[in-house]
């Protein structure tokens, strides 16, 4: 329990919040062993299914933001903005198959092997998509990759 809390914490920022996720997931890991499931390293399960409730609040919208007095609501900037939607138009730009992959990303999977599952595809087929869809992102936005300052070495010629 100590060390899920500890998780907890750095996922939600916010103690409140950890404890009520450290209770959610020990409740359905106990309704799941009282169903008969068997959990052969009930420690990895836990830390687990512990970052995927934290990831379905995410999703849905559900995550507590503390104390009312604690937190300071800000109007969202509107140069973020645009570029937020500069982001998503470019992602829209790209091939269907990276597309797909690019709004997964963005709704918070990050593990190539979950996104594997997720489409069926091989890791090594999500992963090399992926680069592709970020190399296109990079240029159609402008954000090219940071030559290197110096010139490159050459080695003498025998």
């Amino acid at each position: 329990m100590p060390h899920l809390l500890r998780v907890a914490r750095r996922l939600c920022r916010n103690g409140d919040g950890a404890q009520d996720l450290c209770q959610e997931v020990l409740l359905n890991l106990c309704i799941r062993l009282d169903a008969g499931a068997e959990i052969d390293d009930l420690r990895a399960y836990a830390m687990t299914a512990l970052r995927n409730q934290h990831r379905q609040r995410m999703r849905r919208g559900d995550l507590s933001l503390g104390a009312p007095e604690v937190v300071e609501i800000t109007q969202p900037d509107a140069f973020d903005a645009c570029a937020l939607s500069e982001v998503r138009a470019a992602i829209a730009r790209l091939p269907a198959p990276q597309e797909r992959l690019m709004r997964l990303v963005a709704a918070g999977e990050t593990s190539p092997a979950d996104l594997a599952r997720r489409t069926g595809l091989a890791p090594g087929t999500v992963m090399s998509r992926l680069a592709r869809a970020r190399a296109r992102l990079r240029a159609d936005l402008g954000f090219e990759r940071h030559r290197q300052s110096h010139p490159p070495l050459h080695r003498p010629q025998t």
